[in-house]
């Protein structure tokens, strides 16, 4: 075996200087502990006091997560840089460094910046609010929440999309839950041996019969087309946004009954738009 012969000088000279490092470093320690302690719970304290600042004024909700989002980001890396200051680090070299890396991050992240901007954007013009439903790049779902840099989506399935703020602010958005009256526009053919007067009335009854038709918008019955296979009929409906798809799923059902009790005959498939 090798004899290891240790210079027990320099050992304890090593000893005695890491001990001291230590010692004068806790103080730092439990300053960067206390920062970090107490600035959990100021950020705590101001997302209450700003919610209920907010809500007392009736702020729009979507607005005040967003806001709260933002600054709650900013407030922690001050409490981080605060953290580092307090550990002995110099922060001025610190800060040097983060910018240039910030800017080196920008540049890679130019899609990031234009979903935060889109997203303040939306916040701002309010094309659509958190529980509308909308539709937008083929997607169509009920809004969760805007998020800093996307909008989540509950779709009718029970699934969440994730749809980019920035994309979004610059493309076509259907808001389904803007206006509280909805129309539907029926199409149904009818066969040319048909009697108009007679269809009318059957479609008449169907719209009195069901009370989740509207009668203010007046209901609309019209020719709209004439095919080489029959003679299309536009219905135009009105009702409340909540009833709307079960009012259109009745009146299909309905009008079929009425049209077999009148003896007309129906040819092609109906749609609504």
């Amino acid at each position: 075996m090798i004899p290891l012969f240790i210079d027990t000088d320099k050992a304890g000279y090593f000893i005695e200087w890491a001990t001291t490092t230590v010692i004068n470093f806790i103080p730092n320690l439990l300053r960067a502990v206390a920062f970090l302690v107490i600035g959990i719970m100021l950020i705590k304290i101001f997302r209450k006091i700003i919610t209920r600042l907010m809500m007392s004024r009736e702020m729009d909700p979507t607005f005040l997560k967003f806001v709260l989002d933002v600054c709650t980001w900013i407030f922690r890396v001050t409490l981080i840089i605060s953290i580092i200051d307090q550990l002995g680090v110099q922060t001025t070299s610190l800060m040097a460094l983060l910018g240039t890396i910030g800017i080196a991050v920008g540049l890679s992240l130019q899609g990031s910046l234009s979903n935060f901007a889109g997203g303040l954007l939306i916040v701002l013009f309010k094309p659509f609010r958190v529980g509308d439903y909308i539709e937008a790049q083929g997607q169509g779902g009920t809004v969760q929440s805007i998020q800093i840099f996307s909008t989540q989506l509950l779709t009718s399935n029970n699934q969440v999309v994730y749809l980019p703020n920035g994309t979004l602010s610059n493309n076509t958005i259907k808001n389904f839950s803007q206006e509280p009256l909805r129309r539907a526009e029926i199409l149904l053919s009818v066969s040319y041996n048909s009697d108009l007067r007679i269809v009318k009335e059957a479609i008449q009854s169907v719209i009195n019969s069901d009370n989740k038709i509207l009668l203010t918008p007046k209901p609309g019955i019209e020719v709209n087309n004439l095919t080489e296979n029959g003679i299309i009929m536009k219905v135009l409906l009105w009702s409340e946004r909540s009833n709307h798809s079960s009012m259109v799923s009745d009146f299909y059902e309905n009008i079929k009954t009425a049209f077999e009790n009148s003896g007309i005959e129906m040819q092609l498939p109906h749609k609504e738009k």
